[in-house]
């Protein structure tokens, strides 16, 4: 079973971009963020056309996530223990051929130290109270999506020019790892140990073409799973589309248990 996540950046805005993708990857599971709509207008008879079934968390303009599957789609959940009334579109979960998948879209932060910042550590440290309570690292459990973190020097082009800044602060890292700490590896690197692998490339400066990125999209993998991980890859092929989303699909391949 290959197993993908996407952010893509405003799902109706990338459609066609999405469904080229599916048409030619072919992933049974495909994790997007970033769907910046409500579930009512989230393309849901497109993606069946294509063959997928679909769950949707989504919000208006911002944030939203959702789950597609060329298998049934079975458990969903919405939102994490303890959200709020009308808490962020940030988290979906559902259960595919036996694998307890969990979506997430963190938060940006926006800068060090602003209380957007606060709010994405505080997020991390919910996050992992949540895995605690719902999941037991015996299962096939998966987090995977947009994390706004690179957690290591070789995640980002430029350790030195980043240090310090958002998406690679220590706090951040260290709420990352305290996430990872629950039992997860990181599906990519069990692959892939080398530096110069990112998922997201800025719009501005000629990013891409310079491949001045980040790896901030992640497959996270419990041990029964990460044992029958074959193989892990980024797809820098869709940032390169015309009218891209700033990041690319981060895929893992799984042997049947």
């Amino acid at each position: 079973m290959i197993i993908a996540t996407w952010n893509v950046n405003s799902v109706l805005a990338r459609l066609p971009l999405v469904l080229r993708w599916l048409a030619e990857a072919r992933p049974d599971v495909l994790c997007l963020q970033e769907v910046k709509c409500v579930d009512e207008r989230f393309p849901a008879a497109e993606f069946a056309e294509a063959g997928y079934h679909s769950a949707v968390n989504g919000q208006p303009t911002y944030n939203g996530v959702a789950v597609l599957s060329r298998h049934k789609i079975e458990d969903v959940r919405r939102g994490m223990t303890g959200d709020e009334e009308g808490a962020h579109a940030r988290v979906i979960a559902a259960t595919v051929q036996g694998v307890k998948l969990v979506n997430i879209y963190v938060p940006n932060g926006q800068a060090v130290g602003t209380d957007k910042y606060r709010f994405k550590l505080e997020w991390l440290a919910r996050l992992r109270a949540h895995l605690d309570e719902e999941y037991w690292a015996d299962d096939d459990v998966l987090v995977c999506g947009d994390f706004n973190v690179a957690p290591e020097d070789i995640d980002v082009h430029d350790p030195q020019l980043w240090r310090g800044r958002i998406l690679f602060s220590k706090p951040e890292r260290e709420a990352i790892e305290n996430v990872r700490g629950w039992g997860f590896a990181d599906a990519f690197r069990q692959h892939n140990p080398g530096g110069g692998h990112f998922s997201w490339w800025d719009y501005r400066q000629g990013s891409f073409r310079r491949n001045t990125g980040l790896r901030i999209d992640h497959v996270w993998v419990s041990e029964p799973l990460a044992a029958r991980c074959k193989r892990s890859w980024i797809d820098r092929e869709p940032r390169g589309w015309e009218r891209p989303s700033d990041h690319t699909p981060v895929l893992a391949e799984f042997a049947k248990a």
